[in-house]
């Protein structure tokens, strides 16, 4: 719907860099639907959403002006192959994680009526000169009569979108669960969601990633090479466990995004001896279930640890820096 038309300088009581967006005459929208929309657009105000910091409704232009993002996209500093762009370790991913995290849950929760994203991807997630990230895009399509429960034009990305987002238009807020369990993987692996370049078993990042799952002992094999082993083992298993309960095919079966971003909130900020040994309760209890299922699926059955977690008999051989307590 939006274009980026470029960067301009805007002098107000000196210069400042800002990035503009056009919308499409395709969905041109009358002045004062396009204002009314502006305004619910300019309350939306968080740490980690990219600012709208103003708008032009003159004649058929329908301008929207943003704060510029200096570091440039996600998808441009972790799946771009650059010589001259800097390695983003361990703690840096997380802490990007985090922040969008942050976003999504302000947006489900905090926003009255809640707003679903709808198109989360990395290209969505802009950084600034410290890694902190910001989630762009809050265009005007993302509201509608009811944004809980969304019944308007598609919008998702092929390897981003929701499976119940991708056979219908009606989605919820767990649809961008579901997407940020793809970026989160995204971080995690250094893959991208889609990659055609690949073997076509490993093409699609979330159906490579599903057998894995199901081997608490294979977490570590699937971080970014780039990362060179350089990460906390029981950060990278509840990051991977994170991801794996929001890619859940069931929408009923991901957590909220309050859950994620209080799990995160550790792994963003903590060493590997401040890391606590299990997931919060909240997200401990959906780990059970998904537990369950894919102990099921591999024709085992699921047993109880000391600290709350969970994991399959048919893994009770792993080493115990493996076992479900470092989930």
């Amino acid at each position: 719907m939006f274009t980026d038309i470029g960067f301009f300088y805007w002098n107000i009581g000196g210069i400042k860099v800002v990035a503009v967006k056009q919308l499409d005459r395709n969905h041109m929208k009358g002045c004062k639907e396009f204002l009314v929309e502006v305004a619910r657009l300019s309350v939306l105000r968080h740490a980690n959403l990219v600012s709208l910091v103003g708008y032009c409704a003159d004649g058929d232009q329908r301008l929207l002006v943003y704060e510029f993002m200096p570091g440039g996209s996600l998808e441009d500093n972790l799946l771009k192959s650059k010589d001259d762009k800097p390695k983003i370790d361990w703690l840096t991913r997380m802490k990007i994680a985090y922040g969008a995290a942050q976003a999504l849950e302000y947006l489900h929760d905090k926003v009255n009526p809640p707003v679903i994203y709808r198109d989360l991807k990395s290209s969505n997630v802009l950084l600034d000169e410290q890694f902190n990230s910001k989630l762009s895009d809050i265009g005007l399509e993302k509201f509608g009569e009811s944004s809980e429960k969304s019944q308007m034009q598609v919008m998702g990305t092929y390897g981003y979108s929701a499976p119940e987002y991708s056979r219908s238009d009606t989605l919820t807020t767990v649809a961008d669960v579901y997407s940020f369990g793809v970026v989160l993987l995204e971080l995690i692996t250094g893959r991208r969601a889609i990659d055609t370049t690949k073997p076509a078993d490993m093409q699609n990042l979330v159906a490579w990633a599903q057998p894995l799952f199901r081997e608490p002992k294979k977490f570590p094999d699937m971080a970014d090479p780039v990362l060179k082993k350089q990460f906390p083992e029981r950060g990278l298993n509840q990051a991977v466990a994170i991801a794996a309960m929001c890619l859940q095919d069931e929408a009923t079966a991901r957590p909220l995004m309050s859950d994620v971003v209080m799990a995160l909130s550790f792994l963003s900020s903590a060493e590997e001896d401040n890391i606590p040994p299990s997931l919060p309760p909240s997200i401990s209890s959906k780990l059970h279930c998904i537990s369950t299922k894919l102990s099921i699926e591999c024709g085992g059955s699921v047993r109880e640890d000391r600290q709350g977690d969970f994991q399959s008999d048919t893994e009770s051989n792993a080493d115990q820096s493996h076992k479900g307590s470092d989930l």
